[in-house]
């Protein structure tokens, strides 16, 4: 039986003002940052339901229990406000439960958790994605930076395998470029597996947190930090599912 995962994030929207001389027009774009990934695992033994980060605003579960109908959770490229801010609380000033603080419970009742990189994970653009500090942070192999952590490298950085473990079964020894991650630093407790290339910067690391499982990749799961090289590689597909092995006890 296929194991449900629930990933949440990972969607954007753009405006553009489009000026032609006196004259101006407006579009908006949605975008899917999240396609590549879903094509990777669509014949796995995982069921990915995703939940853009619009729809996670109201839909992320909001008790323990409705949490643990999940072998795992993801939050990829979501910053905590959209978690916090229910627009029950936003809009209405009415309380409502913190989401953070029952991630963290998940997990530490037995539940898993991978957190991917992006402009809005770990710390994030600005520091705008604001998981430093957090309880999700707690349960994390990493801790977020207290600044913007983005590292950007367009000239392209590698992956560097620190330690043999279970997430590096049947992976091709040969990885693609990256062009950014976020920087983050090791949780006492975290066991680092890869970092970048040249750097003591952590890129895929581990925890046992009480009950539960934490896992990071620091970088993202689609542009523009990974690029296509990456995404079309033999190893994305491996990559993912020794990721969700891992964190749901398979193989570990």
């Amino acid at each position: 039986m296929q194991k449900k995962i629930l990933l949440a994030g990972e969607s954007w929207t753009s405006t553009s003002v489009h000026v032609k001389g006196f004259d101006q027009f407006a579009t908006a774009t949605w975008h899917n940052g999240a396609t590549d990934f879903m094509a990777a695992l669509a014949d796995s033994d995982y069921a990915i339901t995703y939940m853009p980060a619009h729809a996670a605003a109201t839909d992320f579960p909001l008790t323990l229990a409705g949490l643990q109908q999940w072998d795992a959770i993801i939050l990829s490229d979501i910053g905590a406000n959209t978690l916090l801010l229910h627009p029950d609380t936003w809009l209405k000033s009415e309380r409502t439960a913190n989401r953070l603080t029952l991630i963290h419970d998940y997990v530490a009742a037995g539940g898993a958790l991978m957190m991917i990189g992006g402009y809005f994970s770990f710390q994030g653009i600005n520091g705008g994605a604001r998981y430093r500090n957090t309880a999700v942070e707690k349960v994390l192999p990493v801790r977020c930076l207290a600044w913007d952590d983005r590292i950007e490298t367009p000239e392209g950085v590698y992956p560097s395998v620190t330690e043999s473990h279970a997430l590096f079964t049947d992976m091709p020894d040969e990885w693609p470029w990256l062009l950014g991650y976020n920087e983050v630093e090791m949780h006492p407790e975290g066991k680092l597996l890869a970092t970048v290339e040249g750097t003591p910067h952590p890129l895929l690391a581990v925890r046992e947190y009480q009950q539960g499982r934490s896992l990071v990749w620091t970088s993202d799961m689609s542009a523009h930090w990974l690029p296509q090289e990456f995404a079309r590689w033999q190893g994305y597909r491996q990559l993912w599912i020794n990721c969700l092995n891992w964190l749901t006890e398979r193989g570990s």
